[in-house]
């Protein structure tokens, strides 16, 4: 992968936020539509981790979005941010990435 410099990574905004709602995407199968908090703002974000997490568990969980990248359609829905997390295993087992303690909302992660 391609290095970047300093001056690069500083331009990534990445925020903590807080899982409002997690609704089935209506024309996907493999993606929740979130909505989450970022202290002062709400957004909309569509993630493919259904297969991975049910709605109930993702309610009130804290995790960490990359904000700033350019909003997207993903089957017919906005997604305005992409959040954070790993592929561990021959599974393809994904898991989100959380804040260690309790963060407030809109925290910014550098």
């Amino acid at each position: 992968m391609e290095k970047i410099n300093f001056n690069e990574w500083q331009k990534f905004d990445f925020r903590v936020a807080k899982i409002l709602e997690a609704e089935d995407h209506p024309n996907a199968d493999k993606l929740f539509v979130l909505k989450v908090s970022l202290g002062d703002e709400q957004r909309t974000i569509v993630a493919g981790i259904k297969s991975h997490y049910k709605k109930e568990e993702l309610i009130g969980k804290k995790i960490i979005v990359f904000t700033n990248l350019e909003p997207a359609v993903l089957r017919g829905v906005k997604s305005e941010g992409m959040l954070l997390a790993a592929v561990v295993g021959r599974d393809d087992n994904v898991v989100l990435i959380t804040p260690e303690k309790d963060i407030p909302e809109g925290t910014k992660v550098s």
